[in-house]
Formats: structure tokens, sequence, C-alpha cells
């Protein structure tokens, strides 16, 4: 029995939009992650399965290690395909956004979905989320967005429509947002949600291994090349930074999600709290952190790095060049040495 979360109000509003609406629109931030996919997908399945018409959007190419999830192929992404995303959203009769809190993590789609006169509705899991949609049902308390969504079926009495191949995109999501269950993992309704996901038939171990396992000699190149060359520990502050260009992401032929789990790497070493990732997009500098115990690097990442997420695990962006993103992050962080005393 899962403890009661959900606001019943929230609940009745979507219940009512779905009863009202045939086209439906699932958008998810940008450089999407196993939640982000797993949570979209796991959502459409189940409203394809009650007649609804349903279309995954995302801002760019979600990572190749998740393209074995059920309906991963039929995803509608952006960066490829704008105008057709661009009607898609404009004739869409509710638009979801899950796994994001702001219209600037969507990137472009922010655009379409602002103009949207389809009604919103936010299932979301990160902090502080602002108001451009009109029904809300956001729980930072909660370790990842899938979960929240298959909290938000059962409360809709959609149970019985989560099949086995729903329950692998929800479990991957559950799954990577935790590291494998590693971090923000200790809520025991998790597990009772993975029991139920496991009888629905899934493999858990077979999806741990397509999602983890599915490497390149490319990405196991890049990975050691970021490990011995790339990663400089702060030993004064029990950190490690490890960063990547452009250029030498190129240099190993990078696709998305070849550096997926890189910046949780430097934990292994015990003396470690944190660990920040910095990966040069195009335009912009992506921020990766992880950290252990009662060391908050969501706090470093909303303060400095225009993002935030979890104590353990948070993310951001920063608009500059790489030298100025680290010269940031050493700038900043003895600025919050006296939490990092704290985990002594």
């Amino acid at each position: 029995m899962l403890n009661r979360l959900l606001d019943e109000n929230k609940i009745k509003e979507l219940r009512k939009l779905l009863e009202t609406c045939d086209n439906i629109v699932i958008t998810s931030h940008i450089a999407p992650d196993g939640d982000a996919i797993g949570s979209s997908l796991g959502l459409a399945g189940v409203l394809n399965a009650i007649g609804k018409t349903v279309k995954v959007i995302t801002p760019d190419m979600p990572p190749r290690n998740l393209m074995f999830l059920p309906g991963a192929k039929e995803i509608v992404v952006y960066s490829k395909y704008s105008e057709f995303a661009e009607k898609l959203i404009h004739d869409a009769d509710l638009i979801f956004a899950l796994d994001y809190n702001d219209l600037k993590r969507i990137d472009k789609v922010g655009d379409a979905v602002a103009s949207a006169t389809a009604p919103k509705v936010m299932i979301d899991h990160h902090l502080m989320p602002s108001d451009f949609v009109d029904v809300k049902i956001s729980h930072p308390e909660v370790s990842s967005t899938s979960m929240l969504v298959f909290r938000v079926l059962c409360r809709l009495e959609l149970f019985p429509y989560i099949d086995k191949n729903v329950a692998a995109c929800i479990f991957t999501g559950m799954m990577t947002d935790t590291g494998n269950f590693s971090y923000n993992s200790n809520d025991p309704d998790l597990y009772v949600v993975i029991s139920e996901l496991l009888k629905k038939g899934i493999n858990k171990d077979a999806i741990y291994s397509k999602v983890y396992n599915s490497n390149t000699a490319d990405r196991l190149r890049l990975n050691g090349y970021a490990i011995a060359q790339k990663m400089k520990v702060y030993e004064n502050y029990r950190g490690a930074l490890i960063t990547l260009t452009r250029d030498e992401l190129n240099s190993f032929h990078y696709q998305k999600g070849d550096t997926e789990s890189l910046v949780n790497m430097p934990l292994s070493v015990p003396e470690l709290v944190f660990s920040f990732f910095l990966r040069e997009e195009n335009d912009y500098i992506k921020v990766s952190s992880r950290s252990k115990g009662n060391f908050p690097v969501n706090k470093i990442c909303e303060d400095h790095f225009n993002g935030g997420g979890h104590k353990n695990a948070a993310g951001g962006e920063f608009f500059g060049s790489m030298d100025d993103a680290i010269a940031r992050f050493e700038q900043v962080i003895p600025d919050y040495l006296h939490l990092i005393e704290d985990c002594k």
C-alpha cells in the first residue's frame, strides 16, 4: 500500500481534462534522460490504450541507449521536425509537461507550448515549478517523474492499462534517476512500485543491461579518456570535476548517452563527497552533478548554473565558454566549504 501523496482535487481536474480530449501531446526537457523518456513513453502507452491519440515530442534526440524502449522510435524530435512538432502542439487538446518545471527547460519547444491554447498539465519532481500550466502535479520529494506518473495513473484508476511495455518505460525512468537505486532511493514506496512493475512482467536485469551495458568501443575510450585525462580532484574540497569540450567529444564520435553515469564515477572514491561534469554542447555548457550524504549539489546548480534538482543529483546550464564555466565552478565552490565539512 502506497502512502497517500497526490491532491485529490488535481486528480479530479486531470480526469475531467482526459474525458474531454482526443489529441494529446507529451513534452519533455532538452537533452532528455531516462526519466524524461521513460515517464513520457509510459504515460503515452496508457493514454493510447484508452483510445487517445498521443504524440511525444522532445527538443532534441533521445540517447541511443534508450531507443530500445517501446514507442521510442515514434518520438517526434523538434530539432529535426520542427514544423510538424509545432503543428501537433497547436492542434492538441491537452499538453503534458513531464520532468521539467519551466518552459526554458524545453528550449525552442517552449514558444510553441506557451502559445498553444490547449490546457496544460505538469507532472514533475523538480523544485520551484513555474506557473505555465493549468494543473500542476509537482512533488520534489519523489525520486523520479516516472514514479510520479505511476502514482497518477493509479489514482486515475488506470492501473489495469499499465502493461509490460509501459512498466518497462516507467521502471527505466525510476532506475536511471536514482543511479540504479543508489541515491534518492530510501523511500519504501519506491520498492512497492518496483514490485508492481515486476508483476507486469518486466525483466529488470535485462533493462539494466540495455541501459548501462550497451557500449561501443568509442564510448569506452571516451569515458576512459575523461577519467584519465580530464578529471581534476580538489582534495581540499573533497570533490572532483570532469570536463569535455565539443572537440574532445567529436574526436571519440560522441553520441547522446555516451557520457551517461560518467559524473557518478568519481564518487566511488570514498574520500570524495561531490562530483561535477561539464560537457560542451553547441551553444552552452551542460552541467551535471552528484553528491553523497548531506552535501546539496542542487543548491550550487540553482545558485550558479541556471538549474536545480535533488540534493544528491542535480543539473543545469552555463552560457559561456568552457574556460569560463570552469572558472565559475572554482570560484563558487569555496563558498560551500562549510557544507562539505558537515559531511565528515
